[in-house]
């Protein structure tokens, strides 16, 4: 009985220590990001606390639409750490995401980040695929006020079906949490990924993958 105690108390040990490992907790009030620093650390080196301002902790603009003018008919207007120096080594950053009629923001993953999104204008179609092998598809149609969660590391989608523009608001748990947009990764790679290995994982001839390559 006492063995069992031990692993199980040992496995609760590895698991909270992964957790931690994962997000630590900061040892200090702050660390204001010094981009102009060579040193290489897992995120930015602080900033001396002395030459802090509070203009370091403060952003402007998120109240302004982003130029959906684009292919894709969507902006996002990122609060991380390159935009707020007051995030490094907090855990967290927001998104402004504005989308023209039908705009869309294409399959993608956040490596680093959960995300989750209010809905403040307009009507979205979201939704991500679980992981292999079930690739199951939740989706849901959100309206204004809406909120949706979509786990890290999972490929996920927002679409405006509404009948005007529409902006959302995201949440992310990392001051930079990353973004691998699918089509681009597959297709828009240096270089390119061997048109074959492509035609093969995907299951068309290699002059699709040719065409699609070439547009990005």
């Amino acid at each position: 009985m006492a063995n069992h105690l031990l692993v199980i108390a040992s496995l609760l040990v590895i698991a909270c220590a992964m957790v931690t490992a994962f997000e630590p907790s900061p040892l200090q009030d702050f660390c204001v990001a010094d981009p102009t620093s060579s040193a290489k650390v897992n995120g930015l080196a602080c900033l001396d606390p002395k030459m802090v301002q509070a203009n370091h902790f403060s952003f402007s603009g998120l109240h302004i639409p982003g130029n959906t003018s684009n292919s894709l008919g969507s902006a996002v207007t990122p609060v991380f750490v390159g935009q707020l120096p007051g995030l490094n080594t907090l855990g967290i950053s927001m998104a402004r995401i504005d989308y023209a009629p039908w705009g869309l923001i294409p399959p993608h993953t956040h490596p680093r980040a959960t995300e989750i999104l209010t809905v403040l204008e307009g009507k979205l179609l979201v939704g991500f695929v679980t992981s292999n092998p079930e690739n199951r598809l939740i989706t849901k149609v959100l309206e204004k006020g809406d909120v949706f969660v979509f786990p890290i590391g999972l490929v996920h989608f927002q679409r405006n079906v509404g009948h005007g523009s529409a902006f959302s608001i995201s949440a992310l748990s990392n001051q930079n949490a990353g973004v691998v947009l699918i089509p681009n990764t597959l297709f828009g790679s240096t270089p390119s990924i061997p048109g074959d290995i492509l035609a093969k994982a995907l299951q068309v001839d290699k002059s699709v993958i040719e065409k699609l390559q070439a547009q990005f």
